[in-house]
């Protein structure tokens, strides 16, 4: 999808998170800057349909870092792209949400966050045998609940080949890139990763001793509301 095929609102700014190294790619956030214009939990979601991104974002306070995130068909508690695009576009050090505080951090043309793989939503991890048999699906394969199939790119190196389906029947068939994901596959397999995952976005992870993670790549802006 092209920067010219976003058609939103006013007043919404829209964002390309864990974009490649090419600039191209990541995955859409719809980010509402004043969390007043749609303040219950109703016009929210009825929005986030609307937008169709697989998150969409209102910023309720915009000093203090706390947000609200929605699919298009619910409200998450913890999302990984979500927070990584919000810290970049606010300059924010700390986001408030339900789980707890998520600290950010800004590094060359990488934004970070660190967060606790207990936050995330539950996800099944499916490694695969190769790449190609990754890059080889069609859709989502069949079965129910969210699932983010990966195979190793180059074990040594800690580079990964990923796909995500969430498989929640809301208009969203593959995630273009999932931190949230990324960041429960950091922590099982207990190593740094650098994730391709869609059509060419990237997701770097760092596991921390402590039982953090976090999670960086680069965001773009790509309409400004």
């Amino acid at each position: 999808m092209s920067d010219s095929d976003f058609g939103v609102p006013a007043g919404i700014d829209v964002l390309r998170v864990f974009c490649g190294p090419d600039g191209r790619h990541g995955n859409a956030l719809g980010v509402v800057r004043d969390g007043r214009t749609h303040p219950d939990e109703a016009s929210r979601q009825a929005l986030a349909r609307r937008l169709g991104f697989s998150e969409t974002v209102f910023v309720d306070d915009p000093e203090r870092g706390r947000v609200d995130i929605y699919t298009p068909g619910l409200r998450l508690p913890f999302a990984g792209h979500p927070l990584v695009g919000t810290a970049w576009l606010l300059d924010l050090e700390i986001l408030e949400l339900p789980v707890g505080e998520i600290f950010a951090r800004q590094d060359g043309e990488f934004t970070w966050i660190t967060a606790r793989p207990e936050w995330a939503p539950p996800r099944k991890l499916e490694r695969y045998a190769s790449v190609a048999d990754v890059e080889a699906l069609t859709g989502p394969p069949p079965g129910e609940g969210w699932l983010y199939v990966w195979a190793w790119e180059d074990e040594a190196a800690g580079r990964v080949r990923a796909r995500a389906f969430p498989r929640r029947d809301d208009g969203i068939v593959e995630d273009e890139a999932t931190g949230a994901a990324a960041l429960l596959l950091s922590a099982r397999l207990g190593r740094a990763l650098n994730i391709a995952q869609g059509r060419g976005s990237q997701i770097l992870t760092a596991p921390a001793p402590d039982g953090t993670v976090e999670i960086g790549g680069r965001v773009m802006l790509a309409v400004r509301g």
